[in-house]
This record gives C-alpha cells, structure tokens and sequence, in this order.
C-alpha cells in the first residue's frame, strides 16, 4: 500500500480481507433466516482448499465510484466457481441477482474513492507486481486456506465451515 501510495495518496488500506462470492443485495428482514439456512444447505458439502493470490490487478465497482488494488486468485478458481454456482442458487431462490459471468476473484488490498485506475495502472502496477512477485521464494505468503464462507446481513453474520 505504501508503495502504490506513491502514485496515489488517497489510497485507504483494507481493514479486513475477503473474496466476494456474490454481489451486495438486500435482503428483506424476513428473509435473513431461510437464506442463511438454504445456504447452510448449499455449502454443507464444500471441503477447506487453497487459494494462491499472486496477481496485481486493478478494479474499479461497476458505477466507477471507487478504485481497489487486488490480488488476483490464479489456483482455487475452479473450487471457487463451485461456490458461487451454489450460492448463485440461493440468490435465484429469492430472485435476487446473481454473481458476475465471467468472475475476477481477488482479495482487495486498498481502494480511493473515484476512478483512478488510470493512475495505478502501467507504472505502479508494475512496480506492485515486483513487490509481489518478490516473495516467490516464499510461495506460503500467497497462499489461502478457505476454511468459511460468511454471510453478512446487515450487523448479523453468519459462518459456515467447509469440511
């Protein structure tokens, strides 16, 4: 982050990591309790895998409102598209939208409001990809254990192990 700060000041690190397995939606309050159990359902199958996230990308929301820099998953990508076919499931049971077709899994790492792609792109990417690229000698640092899948409704979230 502080490096890619060089370029962009703005840039706010994350607070906490995840990878997303579906877009925001709302969920009516009534609903929480038989989405969170046909999930539970859905997922109950799913065995822990890793993941290695070791590509720099940069991303910017669908409204173009703010910018995040990530690190692409490039192993798990099967394992996680299984995932999102299950959850993609649930979501049509309660006729909300699905997950993108063609998914870029990453974690983020930092984002700034606006679109300023154009500005972490070339250059500074390169550069965040040599830091990365850095500790290929210690391939454990890249690597993820999805061990949970967790749901967040509102300030209630829920945990499902994967076996």
């Amino acid at each position: 982050v502080s490096q890619a700060r060089t370029h962009v000041p703005s840039l706010a690190a994350m607070e906490e990591f995840h990878l997303s397995l579906s877009q925001c939606v709302v969920l009516r309050y009534h609903w929480i309790e038989p989405f969170v159990r046909c999930l539970k359902l859905r997922l109950a199958a799913f065995h822990r895998f890793f993941c290695v996230a070791d590509q720099v990308k940069v991303y910017t929301n669908e409204n173009k409102t703010r910018t995040f820099i990530g690190l692409e998953i490039s192993a798990g990508h099967f394992q996680l598209l299984e995932l999102v076919s299950e959850v993609d499931r649930v979501l049509e049971e309660f006729d909300l939208p699905t997950f993108y077709k063609d998914p870029s899994f990453h974690i983020s790492l930092a984002w700034c409001v606006g679109d300023l792609s154009g500005k972490l792109e070339g250059q500074c990417l390169q550069e965040l990809q040599e830091l990365v690229d850095g500790f290929e000698d210690s391939a454990l640092l890249l690597r993820v254990l999805w061990e949970e899948v967790r749901c967040k409704s509102g300030n209630k979230h829920f945990s499902f192990p994967l076996r």
